[in-house]
């Protein structure tokens, strides 16, 4: 199920194309979960990966699709706490069609920071609902040290980017992550607010937040090794998830690239990373579904809950 025969009606080939989808998508869901060797699909990691020390140069790739509010809080962050010690280029990968996360990006890209370059990666929308489109051209593309592919709910404190350049002076690891996140409580529509000027209306680090042990690199906590985003991309090797789509997919690649990488990744100590729950997560221009919303918040609470609160 690879090619689509041309003679197919347009209303059979959305079919086709989404029955061909989740067919490939359970195929490397059960194949990540170990039932293959992830060797059969793409080659290792590289073996020769360089042991920098000094200023090191961290690219922060981050995506949003009409999440405008959610990002504000993000760059904002960098604004109030910009790094020392590290150089970092932020890239934010987006569609010209989010005219509020387009509005963001240019306010933002008038505000100096120091240690802070700005790049935005405009997609077609079709090539953004893919994840890891994005994360692959920018991890191919990129000239830094380290990359940390994360989405535009987490938010970098005082300290937290200074602090994850101290741990990896001279490592060499193939992905790491923090070992620890901050949640928020669970937000919704009111309690985020909005974006004025180009900046955020809430601030999670004035927030009660709950600390969550990380024990593996989950998909906005993923800091890959420079050496490894040019050789590999992010999951470059496996064509369903570098195929466009018609609507924003969950991000079971994550789980495949963790397998193709072939370690869950080493935690190391980053302070002050935050992450902003939302009750109506990926609903922020669109329809809500209160359902939903209270099942995030009983999980939330749920995983809150002392010796449960990890991931």
């Amino acid at each position: 199920m690879t090619s689509l025969p041309a003679a197919l009606p347009a209303a059979a080939a959305r079919a086709y194309r989404r029955s061909r989808d989740r067919l490939q998508g359970s195929f490397f869901r059960l194949a990540a979960g170990g039932a293959m060797p992830a060797r059969w699909f793409s080659p290792p990691p590289p073996a020769a990966r360089a042991a920098r020390s000094g200023v090191l140069h961290v690219e922060i790739v981050s995506h949003c699709w009409r999440y405008s509010r959610l990002l504000a809080c993000q760059l904002r962050s960098l604004q109030q706490h910009p790094p020392r010690d590290v150089r970092v280029t932020m890239t934010v990968v987006h569609a010209r069609e989010d005219a509020e996360t387009v509005a963001l990006l240019e306010a933002t890209r008038a505000i100096a920071v120091p240690n802070v370059r700005w790049r935005w990666m405009a997609l077609p929308p079709a090539e953004l609902f893919r994840r890891a489109i994005g994360r692959n051209r920018a991890g191919r593309a990129t000239a830094a040290d380290w990359v940390w592919f994360t989405d535009c709910d987490v938010v970098f404190g005082p300290g937290c980017l200074d602090g994850l350049a101290r741990a990896l002076q001279g490592c060499d690891a193939v992905l790491v992550h923090p070992r620890e996140e901050l949640g928020t409580p669970v937000l919704d529509a009111d309690d985020l607010g909005g974006v004025h000027d180009g900046r955020a209306l809430v601030d999670p680090v004035a927030m009660d937040c709950t600390p969550r042990r990380l024990t593996r690199a989950t998909g906005p906590m993923q800091i890959v090794h420079g050496d490894v985003a040019r050789a590999r991309g992010y999951c470059a090797d496996i064509a369903l998830y570098q195929r466009p789509a018609a609507q924003w997919c969950k991000a079971h690649e994550d789980r495949a690239f963790r397998w193709l990488l072939g370690t869950p990744g080493l935690g190391v100590a980053v302070p002050a990373v935050y992450r902003v729950r939302h009750a109506h997560k990926g609903r922020d221009a669109g329809r809500r579904s209160p359902l939903r919303a209270m099942l995030r918040r009983w999980r939330t609470r749920r995983q809150d809950r002392p010796g449960t609160a990890r991931a």
